[in-house]
């Protein structure tokens, strides 16, 4: 891949993982504050619950796409950018536009979905 474009897909990247970053941080701190709230109720202690528990879940899944950042920027770095981790083939630059963390060509993530099974849950 050329230079410019390498140096393109890492300002998405960089862009994308000060944003996710900042969910988690956003995410981890309001389900501390919903912890540390008093209930008056045993109704606001399972309503507290829930609330606690879906924001440290959002907090797991941006902490996973800031791993998935990661990954993609050492992959820039060792030069793999862009290649599927799977066959070794281009993957389409619409591709990465549209998921810049992409490891894997349409043919292979397709082959991977299907393997899975329909309620996989995708990789990238």
């Amino acid at each position: 891949m050329e230079a410019s474009k390498l140096k393109h897909f890492k300002q998405l990247l960089l862009g994308e993982l000060g944003r996710h970053a900042q969910h988690v941080s956003d995410d981890q701190a309001a389900a501390l504050d919903a912890a540390g709230e008093d209930a008056k109720e045993s109704a606001d202690l399972s309503l507290r619950d829930v609330i606690q528990e879906i924001a440290l879940k959002l907090g797991d899944q941006e902490s996973q796409m800031v791993a998935d950042i990661d990954q993609a920027l050492m992959r820039i770095e060792e030069g793999s950018y862009g290649k599927c981790v799977r066959c070794g083939k281009p993957i389409d630059e619409r591709r990465l536009e549209a998921m810049p963390t992409a490891r894997y060509d349409a043919d292979c993530q397709a082959a991977i979905e299907d393997a899975k099974g329909m309620n996989a849950r995708p990789t990238l």
